[in-house]
């Protein structure tokens, strides 16, 4: 049968735990004539504003009962909602049975991932599964041809407007639209359920995975022009991109998202004032400081050059003095966890520099689940959170590292974690002074790093490049003593890398040799 395009609404039914909008809403439907079956707080606030109700329990003759847990899980409310009005047979079950039929449900689900949010305790989370209401909303979805459902209070305004437009009736491509919508919330609730259900059991990895997002922007495009894209974002309130507050700039393209993440993610790993430059998701300058005006102009010494039209990210709120420094640099974005008054003012000059401002810092040492799309599937794995301490460091060389050198060895692996493999780092007095990242060959990315610290020393007119008496980490371990060699010829005095590679005493042996002193974290920090 051809599916009706206009339909009139002469009864809905509503149950909403989100109020926002309410009155008006049964207001308007009110002076349409529309009778309105409701429960529980939503008849009340109804009622209160003087919208005529019919309870749902004098519609069905059956009450309320158990708190609330049954309450339109009878015949009469989903017969009214499947029951296709041109098949003769449900129509003549309607009339058997005195079953009216129910053109519009305008119905939100329990507040559940709010209350997991809050931290809510195991019985209070439960209780905040609802059951009526997907119920609800997926059976008026599959008899969209009939009814209209309604997820959203930002849906009311167009509801509304259809039925202005098309004297009290909606449209089948409206009424379409509002059910793919309604699988899809139906969908991301039950998500957000299975998740919070299989942690409470121990499941990390559960037999099925299904992973829920909000659309908060659709993107001008991905990577590349010619690649559609848009941004999502998930229940987790982890400070970042998807908490953060634009006050200026251009939309933030993909790039843009992917990159800004990068920094913000790596500039939460230290304790002291810092900052984080970032190109193409990969560093090309960071630096602790007193302050993070100094941090900043460490850190952009590091590769001047790859630093222009980067990322740039704090862990302070950024102050005016750093503000105009950064002023003076194209960049593509600014992150930190807020901005004084001056600072503010200042970058508003740079009309297309996005700044974003995300109220907090992220927990590094936070436990989380991050994936990635592969073809036919994803991969699912923990977010990288392990963190090496002093006390964690092995001494395999004849010499210990000094005081300050263990310093910036621990400040030089931390940076290492956020660097594409095969990843190398040097640094010095708590700034990076070269960075290697993203070839094929451990040995390449110890060379490409000393070759641009040799790079920046020339452009700052200094006699010697950063990496002589700097230490040197590297991500994950040498697998050939070529490596930790040309980290030596590029002047460093202490290593720090994972160990565990077959030839590590070749290794050892050659830092031996050339008096360098060498740890071992026993953690490695792939990051592809």
């Amino acid at each position: 049968m051809a599916s009706p395009d206009l339909v009139p609404i002469r009864r809905a039914l509503i149950s909403v735990s989100d109020k926002t909008g309410l009155v008006d809403l049964g207001k308007a439907l009110a002076a349409r004539k529309v009778e309105i079956l409701s429960t529980g707080g939503s008849a009340k606030t109804l009622l209160e504003a003087g919208v005529p109700v019919v309870e749902v329990g004098s519609h069905t003759g059956f009450p309320e009962m158990m708190d609330g847990r049954v309450k339109t899980l009878h015949p009469k409310i989903h017969g009214g909602i499947l029951a296709r009005r041109d098949e003769p047979g449900h129509v003549q079950a309607m009339e058997q049975h005195d079953i009216p039929g129910i053109d519009l449900v305008v119905v939100n689900l329990y507040p559940f991932e709010a209350t997991v949010a809050k931290g809510a305790d195991f019985e209070t989370c439960i209780e905040n599964i609802d059951i009526g209401g997907p119920s609800l909303i997926r059976g008026s979805a599959k008899n969209h041809d009939f009814v209209a459902i309604v997820t959203e209070p930002g849906d009311y305004a167009e509801l509304l407007s259809q039925l202005e437009a098309n004297d009290g009736r909606t449209g089948l491509e409206f009424r379409r639209r509002l059910a793919a919508k309604a699988y899809a919330r139906t969908a991301a609730y039950d998500a957000a359920i299975g998740q919070w259900f299989a942690g409470q059991v121990g499941q990390e990895y559960p037999q099925r995975f299904a992973i829920a997002g909000e659309l908060r922007q659709t993107l001008r495009y991905g990577e590349n022009p010619h690649q559609s894209a848009a941004f999502y974002v998930t229940g987790e309130k982890r400070p970042g991109i998807a908490t953060a507050t634009q006050l200026q700039g251009k939309e933030l393209s993909y790039n843009n998202l992917n990159d800004t993440d990068a920094a913000f993610e790596l500039v939460a790993e230290f304790e002291k004032p810092a900052i984080a430059i970032i190109k193409h998701a990969n560093p090309c300058g960071v630096a602790e400081g007193e302050s993070i005006h100094e941090a900043y102009l460490r850190a952009l010494a590091c590769d001047p050059v790859s630093a222009f039209g980067g990322i740039i990210a704090t862990n302070r709120t950024l102050d005016a003095v750093t503000a105009e420094e950064i002023a003076k640099l194209f960049a593509e974005v600014v992150i930190a966890p807020d901005a004084d008054e001056q600072a503010r003012k200042l970058l508003a000059s740079k009309k297309n520099l996005r700044v974003l401002l995300t109220g907090a810092m992220p927990d590094p040492a936070a436990k989380g689940l991050y994936h990635k799309s592969v073809s036919g599937g994803f991969l699912l794995q923990g977010r990288d959170s392990g963190r090496v301490a002093l006390d964690g460091l092995k001494v395999v060389t004849e010499r210990a590292p000094g005081e300050a050198e263990l310093r910036d060895l621990l400040f030089a692996f931390r940076v290492a974690k956020h660097v594409k493999s095969n990843a190398i780092v040097y640094a010095k007095g708590g700034a990076t002074v070269g960075i290697g990242a993203g070839q094929m060959s451990r040995v390449d990315s110890s060379r490409i790093a000393a070759w641009k610290s040799r790079d920046a020393a020339q452009a700052a007119g200094q006699a010697e490049p950063g990496t002589k008496g700097s230490v040197v980490a590297s991500d994950a371990f040498f697998p050939f003593a070529d490596g930790l060699i040309a980290a030596a010829e590029a002047g460093v005095t202490a290593v720090i890398q994972p160990g565990g590679s077959m030839r590590d005493q070749e290794v050892i042996d050659a830092a031996n040799e050339r008096g360098l002193a060498m740890v071992f974290t026993g953690m490695r920090h792939f990051r592809h």
